[in-house]
């Protein structure tokens, strides 16, 4: 199996604020390696929590009041088709009516690029995002879950394999935000219970695959996680990442890659930032690893730069993260003149 391309190029995670598809896709072409923006201001379909979801067992959508509502009666009368079902990959493809924009993407020549990526919200996210009738999460629910675990595993592996057959170094995000909650006594859900579910669930993922988070986890537990590519938010969470040598140094002698999210994409932190303070941050955290006995020559090659957050709520729509894309292209390039990185890896 091939190495996920690394040597600092560009990628970014799914969600753009952008209301006009071609403008999005222009902008995800404009990076090293390409994804398919999910566009959730386009329409209620394009959110990634929706996305997911399409033909799980006792989900509906409600677009008007942009909900997804899970019934467990449901779940159970639907439960016996979806399991006669369960071997048919076109249970699990991301249909148009789901992502006009992922099927645009498919229809663009994706061959001559690095690699290209897709991304598809995650096991645990989705778990605690989307709650039965009685309001309660249905990560808690120990019936649902191993039928969630393996749905979302098949989800990626369809998608992986239709791009794939675009590029052969096409690799998936697994996109989880919940992982930051679940050391919190609050969240009901154990660490050792998610890293069963974790566990299990990426030993049903194809391909080359990783986690995109934009909080602070735990990350020795998720540097234990096997995957190929963590991605995280750098900009915010960078100094606190870099203290944790060991499990970075396992992951990376394993073949993994960090992606650093490093520019922002918020209007106020954007706007307070620039190329050579961006710079610094990165060269900053990499001091941090080499004077702890991990060099550059070790990550570097296993790295790719990216924005450290996505962005929604932007006043200025679109513009800002148009430009952080911009600065992520230039400050690539400065990395990659200064420390030679070529093509190879």
């Amino acid at each position: 199996m091939t190495m996920i391309p690394g040597n600092c190029r560009t990628t970014a995670m799914g969600i753009l604020p952008h209301k006009d598809a071609d403008r999005a896709l222009e902008l995800a072409f404009s990076l090293d390696i390409p994804f398919w923006p999910q566009l959730p201001r386009l329409s209620y379909y394009e959110d990634m929590y929706v996305q997911v979801s399409e033909n799980f067992p006792g989900v509906r959508i409600d677009e008007a009041n942009r909900r997804i509502d899970f019934d467990t009666e449901r779940f159970y009368a639907e439960l016996e088709e979806f399991v006669v079902r369960m071997e048919d990959p076109e249970l699990y493809r991301l249909s148009e009516r789901y992502s006009v924009v992922y099927h645009r993407f498919l229809e663009r020549d994706l061959a001559g690029y690095p690699a290209i990526r897709g991304q598809m919200e995650g096991p645990v996210s989705f778990g605690f995002s989307v709650k039965d009738e009685t309001d309660r999460p249905i990560i808690y629910n120990d019936e649902v879950r191993p039928i969630l675990l393996e749905f979302m595993a098949r989800k990626v592996n369809v998608m992986g394999q239709e791009l794939r057959e675009k590029n052969p170094n096409a690799f998936m995000f697994v996109d989880e935000p919940g992982l930051e909650f679940i050391f919190s006594s609050l969240s009901g859900y154990s660490d050792e219970q998610c890293r069963l579910d974790l566990d299990q669930f990426f030993s049903l993922v194809e391909g080359r695959r990783g986690i995109h988070l934009c909080g602070n986890p735990d990350w020795d537990f998720l540097l234990r996680t096997p995957m190929d590519v963590l991605s995280f938010n750098a900009f915010g969470r960078g100094d606190r990442f870099v203290n944790y040598v060991p499990s970075l140094r396992r992951f990376l002698a394993a073949g993994g890659t960090v992606g650093w999210g490093i520019v922002p994409a918020n209007y106020e932190e954007f706007r307070a930032s620039d190329l050579q303070d961006l710079d610094d941050h990165l060269e900053r955290l990499w001091d941090t690893l080499e004077a702890s006995g991990l060099s550059r020559e070790e990550v570097l090659p296993h790295s790719l730069l990216l924005p450290a957050t996505c962005a929604l709520v932007n006043p200025d729509g679109g513009e800002t993260v148009e430009a952080c894309y911009a600065l992520l292209r230039e400050l690539s390039a400065r990395v990659r003149e200064r420390y030679q990185l070529g093509d190879a890896t």
